[in-house]
């Protein structure tokens, strides 16, 4: 079989293309210290690449909103501290002025300033926002929950925040749950209907006419120890100590619900770094070029490349032209 000189150029020309297409390959490698620098590389390797790297943007969104949630549960922590301290000093205050041996109109008269700042106080405490978003509204959180008469008009509504895959976590503690001891039978959790002919307290079809456990709110206790303060009605501020350690009662039990979450949220937090931690190493592994394998692969791809060079002379065949040099 006869070997034509357009065979041996053609032997020639291939095997000098391939070795430069190799050349540039490593030579991209080294520059951009990536091995997979198209989706052609690594068909395989560039689909877990981008699953990965959405998974990190999912993962730096979730970050975010824990941050966020984690933002609003600790300023209703601090505010639901400000309560049990005005809780307490109410309490206090009853102490003092539920005898009448350690009491008299005066010391009454005065302390009931004292009760007065306290109801403002918690008023303002209830009204708390960050931004322009009051945290204990509910749903809410574009208008004051509380009014200057402590009437709460905000609602039972809690904004839950996804802070991981299928994870989510309230980000709010409505203030009907955290201003009265029992919501459900506080006058805005009430179930009753009245209508012609039926009393005022008909009830809604299904529900047990047995009554609930007695509800106390915070801002009509206040008003109560200070009415009984100006009337010197030392049984209606005695009424108002077990009412506020139910109240206090209450604040503890809803600080350590937030607690739980602040923890569930950090721990949280944690694993996603984790989380990111693995899917680095991933995504390292699948993309980033071992230089030390990429400058010796060079190297010997060079060396083969004037192998071809040097060996191309002696398949291609001398021409007139080259006689007439």
């Amino acid at each position: 079989m006869r070997v034509t000189d357009n065979t041996n150029f053609g032997v020639v020309r291939d095997s000098i293309s391939r070795s430069r297409g190799r050349m540039e390959n490593l030579q991209m490698e080294s520059a951009t210290l990536k091995k997979l620098n198209r989706p052609s590389d690594d068909p395989v390797g560039a689909a877990k690449v981008l699953e990965v790297r959405t998974d990190k943007v999912n993962n730096e969104q979730f970050q975010v909103n824990a941050k966020l949630a984690q933002a609003f549960l600790d300023n209703t922590d601090h505010a639901l501290e400000e309560i049990s301290e005005i809780v307490m000093r109410a309490k206090e205050i009853a102490i003092n002025q539920s005898s009448n041996a350690s009491s008299t109109p005066e010391s009454r008269y005065g302390v009931s300033e004292e009760v007065s700042q306290l109801f403002q106080r918690a008023v303002a405490t209830g009204n708390r926002r960050i931004g322009d978003r009051y945290i204990f509204g509910g749903f809410k959180t574009t208008a004051a929950p509380v009014d200057a008469e402590g009437n709460y008009r905000g609602d039972d509504g809690e904004v839950m925040i996804e802070v991981g895959r299928e994870v989510f976590i309230g980000a709010n503690v409505p203030g009907h749950e955290v201003f009265n001891t029992n919501p459900e039978g506080s006058l805005d959790g009430q179930k009753l209907r009245t209508g012609p002919g039926d009393g005022p307290d008909r009830r809604l079809a299904g529900e047990s006419s047995q009554p609930g456990p007695q509800n106390s709110n915070l801002f009509q206790q206040l008003k109560a120890l200070r009415t009984g303060l100006l009337t010197g009605d030392i049984e209606t501020i005695r009424g108002t100590l077990d009412t506020f350690d139910d109240l206090l009662g209450k604040v503890i039990s809803t600080r350590a619900k937030i607690g739980a979450r602040i923890q569930s949220i950090e721990g949280n937090m944690t694993a996603l770094d984790r989380h990111n931690v693995t899917n680095a190493q991933l995504t390292s592994s699948i993309e980033d070029a071992d230089m030390t394998q990429v400058v010796s692969d060079l190297a010997k791809e060079e060396t083969v490349f004037k192998s071809s060079l040097a060996s191309s002379k002696h398949l291609i065949q001398p021409t007139l032209l080259d006689f007439l040099r």
